[in-house]
Order: structure tokens, then C-alpha cells, then sequence
């Protein structure tokens, strides 16, 4: 398997590349800015982009997925429910992106928007078991994605409990690839440190431990920074109701 990771500071944020050297295929994760950096490492690992997949509709950029897929010749993949006004690749819980020896499943894991999804991936060079989680805004290192910028916020809130237990179920090895880190706007208490693993999350990410859905409910309903004055905007572009060129 061949990954790499993108730090974004303006707007933060982390995308990535992974992929099969071997078959020659690979998918980029949300994308932010300049596309060539995608291209140019996915040329260097000798492979062609098959898939350019959003984890969700964000709403603290304008995502560069519909422009890397089109310049990439790749499909453009979200959630199957998403409510967006142009054709897309649309994916359910449990299917499986092939990306030769390298397997990406969908996990629908909403809360901080309806229609997020997780990405976990496996390695069969390597194991039978998955090997790590791209997990968007939904598990971030330190905190849980904001759950208001989408949705009400307790339902996003009770949403996001759900998709909680479902990441916690996870094996405690599994690595941790976040959307963000510390300075999003889409978090409150994440570290700077881009990278964790499902058991250290447990143990150390306060909203992640809680057991109790009213508890967690109260937790992340308490102390919301105040909605980013562009987040209605940038979901509108990253949903094609408004264009890029009104950004």
C-alpha cells in the first residue's frame, strides 16, 4: 500500500492519497486546493487516481474533488444520500472500493453531517484485517466533529453517538487518519498531532468515551463555538446549489 498525507493550514485540514503500486491504482481523500499535488504524487507511485471521495459536504472549505476527479478522468464518490445537485458516485454502508491489493470500505458514520462516511482500509499485502480508518470530521485526534452545522444540533449530536459505537467497536490497533486537527473549525479540543489509533482515542478523547447518549448529548451541545460566518456558503458551493466563482 502506498499513503500519503497532505497538511493543509489555510484552511486546515488533511487529505490523502492511497493506493496500490503493484495494480497501479489509487484514491485521493478529501482533497483541498491545488490538485496537482495529487497528481503529481499519484504519478510518482506510478498510479492512476480511480476514485476522488469525500467524506462529506464540508462546510469550512471548498472542496477541490469535482475539479480533481474531472481533470483525473476519476469517478467523484460520496455518500449515496447525499443531497448535492450533480452526478456523483454513490456509496452505502458496507460496500468496498477496490483498489488492487488495497481495500476501502464505506462506513456510514453521520453526525457531524448526515451524510459522512469513514473509510476503513485494508491491506491484503499485508493482513486480512483492516490496517487503518480514514475518518473525516467524525473522529478527529482530541475530539468528535462539531454537530450543528448541518443539522439541529442534538440530532446531529445523537447521530454522531451512533457512529461513536460504531467506530469504538473497532480493534484498538487501527490507525486514525482525521479530516483536521487543531485550528479546524469543525472541532473544539483536537490535537495538532494528525494521527492516532481507535485504543488511544478510547482511552484519551473525552467525548469519545462516553458511554451514556444523553450524557454525550449534553457534552457536545455545550460550549459550541460560534457557527463560522462562511459554513452555510461552503456547504451551498461543496453541494453545487452555488458555483465556485461566488466563493
Amino acid at each position: 500500500m502506498i499513503i500519503r498525507q497532505f497538511l493543509h493550514e489555510a484552511p486546515v485540514g488533511v487529505s490523502y492519497l492511497v493506493g496500490c503500486g503493484g495494480h497501479g491504482i489509487a484514491a485521493v481523500v478529501d482533497p483541498i486546493g491545488d490538485i496537482d499535488i495529487y497528481r503529481r504524487a499519484a504519478e510518482a507511485g506510478k498510479m492512476r487516481i480511480a476514485y476522488v471521495i469525500d467524506t462529506h459536504v464540508h462546510a469550512d472549505h471548498v472542496s477541490a474533488g469535482r475539479t480533481l476527479a474531472t481533470a483525473a478522468a476519476a469517478e467523484y464518490v460520496l455518500f449515496a444520500d447525499a443531497d448535492v445537485a450533480f452526478s456523483f458516485r454513490g456509496v452505502r454502508d458496507g460496500e468496498v472500493l477496490e483498489l488492487g491489493n488495497v481495500s476501502a470500505k464505506v462506513l456510514h458514520t453521520p453526525g457531524h453531517t448526515p451524510e459522512h462516511i469513514s473509510l476503513l482500509v485494508t491491506d491484503r499485502t499485508r493482513a486480512d484485517e483492516p490496517w487503518l480508518l480514514f475518518t473525516g470530521h467524525t473522529l478527529m485526534v482530541g475530539d468528535l466533529g462539531r454537530t450543528e452545522l448541518a443539522s439541529k444540533a442534538e440530532d446531529g449530536a445523537r447521530a454522531l453517538f451512533r457512529s461513536a459505537q460504531k467506530l469504538k467497536a473497532l480493534s484498538d490497533y487501527l490507525e486514525v487518519l482525521p479530516g483536521a486537527y487543531a485550528g479546524s473549525v469543525c472541532g473544539r479540543s483536537l490535537s495538532s498531532n494528525p494521527t492516532s489509533t481507535i485504543g488511544f482515542e478510547r482511552r484519551h478523547n473525552k467525548a469519545f468515551g462516553i458511554e451514556d447518549e444523553d450524557a454525550f448529548v449534553r457534552a457536545m451541545l455545550a460550549d459550541v463555538p460560534p457557527v463560522p460566518p462562511e459554513a452555510a456558503h461552503m456547504r451551498a458551493v461543496n453541494s453545487g446549489a452555488l458555483p465556485a466563482a461566488t466563493e
